[in-house]
Protein backbone atom coordinates (compact mmCIF):
# COMPACT_ATOMS: atom_id res chain seq x y z
CA UNK A 1 0.00 0.00 0.00
CA UNK A 2 2.62 2.61 0.82
CA UNK A 3 3.54 2.05 -2.77
CA UNK A 4 0.94 2.76 -3.83
CA UNK A 5 0.95 5.91 -2.38
CA UNK A 6 4.16 6.53 -3.64
CA UNK A 7 3.52 5.97 -7.28
CA UNK A 8 0.74 8.38 -7.32
CA UNK A 9 2.00 10.77 -5.37
CA UNK A 10 5.38 10.84 -7.73
CA UNK A 11 3.11 10.42 -10.70
CA UNK A 12 0.99 13.72 -9.46
CA UNK A 13 4.20 15.44 -9.01
CA UNK A 14 5.39 15.04 -12.73
CA UNK A 15 2.36 15.17 -14.38
CA UNK A 16 1.36 18.93 -12.49
CA UNK A 17 5.41 19.93 -13.75
CA UNK A 18 4.70 19.00 -16.76
CA UNK A 19 1.13 20.87 -16.84
CA UNK A 20 3.37 24.08 -15.00
CA UNK A 21 5.92 23.85 -18.14
CA UNK A 22 3.36 23.72 -20.95
CA UNK A 23 1.29 26.55 -19.42
CA UNK A 24 4.07 28.84 -19.12
CA UNK A 25 6.01 27.88 -22.75
CA UNK A 26 2.68 27.56 -24.74
CA UNK A 27 1.10 30.97 -23.08
CA UNK A 28 -0.53 32.67 -25.45
CA UNK A 29 0.03 36.29 -25.54
CA UNK A 30 -3.42 38.64 -24.95
CA UNK A 31 -3.53 42.02 -27.01
CA UNK A 32 -3.57 44.62 -24.28
CA UNK A 33 -5.69 47.44 -26.78
CA UNK A 34 -8.00 44.70 -26.64
CA UNK A 35 -8.26 44.20 -23.52
CA UNK A 36 -9.35 47.72 -22.88
CA UNK A 37 -11.62 47.70 -25.58
CA UNK A 38 -13.03 45.10 -24.14
CA UNK A 39 -13.80 47.32 -20.89
CA UNK A 40 -14.96 50.08 -22.48
CA UNK A 41 -17.87 47.78 -24.08
CA UNK A 42 -21.45 47.24 -22.27
CA UNK A 43 -20.25 43.91 -21.88
CA UNK A 44 -24.06 42.23 -22.63
CA UNK A 45 -23.28 40.06 -25.13
CA UNK A 46 -26.34 41.45 -27.55
CA UNK A 47 -25.08 40.72 -30.70
CA UNK A 48 -26.60 44.37 -32.36
CA UNK A 49 -22.94 44.70 -33.64
CA UNK A 50 -22.94 41.76 -35.81
CA UNK A 51 -20.49 39.75 -33.43
CA UNK A 52 -21.76 37.14 -31.43
CA UNK A 53 -20.67 39.15 -28.09
CA UNK A 54 -18.59 41.62 -26.85
CA UNK A 55 -15.05 40.13 -26.96
CA UNK A 56 -15.23 39.16 -30.80
CA UNK A 57 -16.38 42.75 -31.47
CA UNK A 58 -13.26 44.35 -29.11
CA UNK A 59 -10.80 42.10 -31.46
CA UNK A 60 -12.67 43.63 -34.22
CA UNK A 61 -12.53 47.09 -33.04
CA UNK A 62 -8.96 47.08 -32.13
CA UNK A 63 -7.78 45.28 -35.38
CA UNK A 64 -9.58 47.95 -37.28
CA UNK A 65 -12.05 45.62 -39.02
CA UNK A 66 -15.08 47.46 -37.47
CA UNK A 67 -16.00 51.01 -36.39
CA UNK A 68 -15.81 52.00 -33.04
CA UNK A 69 -19.42 53.27 -33.44
CA UNK A 70 -20.81 49.75 -33.99
CA UNK A 71 -22.10 49.59 -30.80
CA UNK A 72 -25.66 50.39 -30.68
CA UNK A 73 -26.28 50.09 -26.80
CA UNK A 74 -22.96 52.37 -26.17
CA UNK A 75 -23.94 54.86 -28.13
CA UNK A 76 -22.03 58.15 -28.31
CA UNK A 77 -20.09 58.42 -25.29
CA UNK A 78 -18.63 54.84 -25.98
CA UNK A 79 -17.93 55.44 -29.77
CA UNK A 80 -15.93 58.72 -28.71
CA UNK A 81 -13.86 56.68 -25.71
CA UNK A 82 -13.16 54.10 -28.67
CA UNK A 83 -12.01 56.53 -31.06
CA UNK A 84 -9.73 58.30 -28.38
CA UNK A 85 -8.22 55.01 -26.94
CA UNK A 86 -7.43 53.71 -30.73
CA UNK A 87 -6.36 57.39 -32.10
CA UNK A 88 -8.78 57.28 -35.07
CA UNK A 89 -10.97 59.74 -36.14
CA UNK A 90 -14.35 58.22 -35.75
CA UNK A 91 -17.84 59.30 -37.64
CA UNK A 92 -20.72 59.72 -35.60
CA UNK A 93 -23.12 61.05 -37.69
CA UNK A 94 -25.26 58.09 -37.60
CA UNK A 95 -24.63 57.50 -33.52
CA UNK A 96 -28.13 58.27 -31.88
CA UNK A 97 -27.41 60.59 -29.12
CA UNK A 98 -30.67 59.43 -26.71
CA UNK A 99 -30.51 58.72 -23.54
CA UNK A 100 -30.31 55.06 -21.83
CA UNK A 101 -33.56 53.07 -22.76
CA UNK A 102 -34.97 50.15 -20.76
CA UNK A 103 -37.51 47.59 -21.60
CA UNK A 104 -40.81 47.87 -20.12
CA UNK A 105 -43.78 45.01 -21.03
CA UNK A 106 -47.53 46.19 -20.55
CA UNK A 107 -48.95 43.81 -19.19
CA UNK A 108 -52.34 43.54 -20.67
CA UNK A 109 -50.53 42.70 -24.02
CA UNK A 110 -48.10 40.14 -22.71
CA UNK A 111 -49.64 36.57 -23.70
CA UNK A 112 -46.60 34.97 -21.68
CA UNK A 113 -45.16 33.26 -24.66
CA UNK A 114 -41.34 33.52 -23.32
CA UNK A 115 -39.82 34.60 -26.82
CA UNK A 116 -38.55 37.93 -24.73
CA UNK A 117 -36.99 35.35 -22.07
CA UNK A 118 -35.03 33.50 -24.92
CA UNK A 119 -33.97 36.69 -26.29
CA UNK A 120 -32.57 38.30 -24.00
CA UNK A 121 -29.31 38.46 -23.30
CA UNK A 122 -28.72 39.69 -19.46
CA UNK A 123 -31.68 37.26 -18.12
CA UNK A 124 -32.95 40.61 -17.31
CA UNK A 125 -37.12 39.55 -17.94
CA UNK A 126 -38.60 37.19 -14.79
CA UNK A 127 -42.14 34.81 -16.22
CA UNK A 128 -43.00 31.68 -17.28
CA UNK A 129 -44.82 30.09 -19.88
CA UNK A 130 -48.41 31.53 -19.83
CA UNK A 131 -47.53 33.62 -17.03
CA UNK A 132 -47.29 37.57 -17.47
CA UNK A 133 -43.49 38.44 -17.51
CA UNK A 134 -41.74 41.42 -15.46
CA UNK A 135 -38.23 43.55 -16.27
CA UNK A 136 -35.28 43.58 -13.68
CA UNK A 137 -34.41 47.75 -14.59
CA UNK A 138 -31.14 46.82 -12.60
CA UNK A 139 -30.12 43.90 -15.61
CA UNK A 140 -31.63 45.29 -18.50
CA UNK A 141 -28.86 46.61 -21.12
CA UNK A 142 -31.63 48.28 -23.19
CA UNK A 143 -30.57 46.51 -26.21
CA UNK A 144 -33.84 45.77 -27.56
CA UNK A 145 -33.56 42.37 -28.78
CA UNK A 146 -36.90 41.51 -26.12
CA UNK A 147 -38.92 43.96 -27.98
CA UNK A 148 -38.34 42.75 -31.46
CA UNK A 149 -39.57 39.40 -30.78
CA UNK A 150 -42.78 40.45 -29.35
CA UNK A 151 -45.58 38.88 -31.22
CA UNK A 152 -47.94 41.50 -29.52
CA UNK A 153 -45.91 44.33 -29.34
CA UNK A 154 -46.43 44.35 -25.63
CA UNK A 155 -42.61 45.68 -24.77
CA UNK A 156 -41.69 49.07 -25.05
CA UNK A 157 -38.29 50.46 -25.25
CA UNK A 158 -38.68 53.97 -22.31
CA UNK A 159 -36.43 56.30 -21.19
CA UNK A 160 -34.61 55.46 -18.02
CA UNK A 161 -36.00 57.29 -14.79
CA UNK A 162 -33.60 59.57 -13.90
CA UNK A 163 -31.71 59.06 -10.38
CA UNK A 164 -28.92 60.99 -9.00
CA UNK A 165 -26.43 58.74 -10.41
CA UNK A 166 -27.61 58.43 -13.81
CA UNK A 167 -28.92 61.59 -14.30
CA UNK A 168 -26.98 63.91 -17.13
CA UNK A 169 -27.64 67.93 -18.13
CA UNK A 170 -29.22 67.82 -21.16
CA UNK A 171 -27.33 69.51 -24.43
CA UNK A 172 -28.79 73.10 -24.95
CA UNK A 173 -30.85 73.36 -28.19
CA UNK A 174 -28.72 74.87 -31.25
CA UNK A 175 -30.25 78.16 -32.17
CA UNK A 176 -32.20 78.71 -35.80
CA UNK A 177 -29.40 81.02 -37.94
Amino acid sequence: MLAAILTLTTLGLALGGLLGLAAHHLKVEDDPVVEQVAALLPGSQCGQCGYPGCAPAAAAIAAGEAAVSCCPPGGRALAEALAELLGVEADLSAVDDQPPRLAHIDEARCVGCTKCLKRCPTDAILGANNMIHAVFPEACTGCGLCAAVCPTEGIEMRPERPTPQTWYWPRPEVAAR
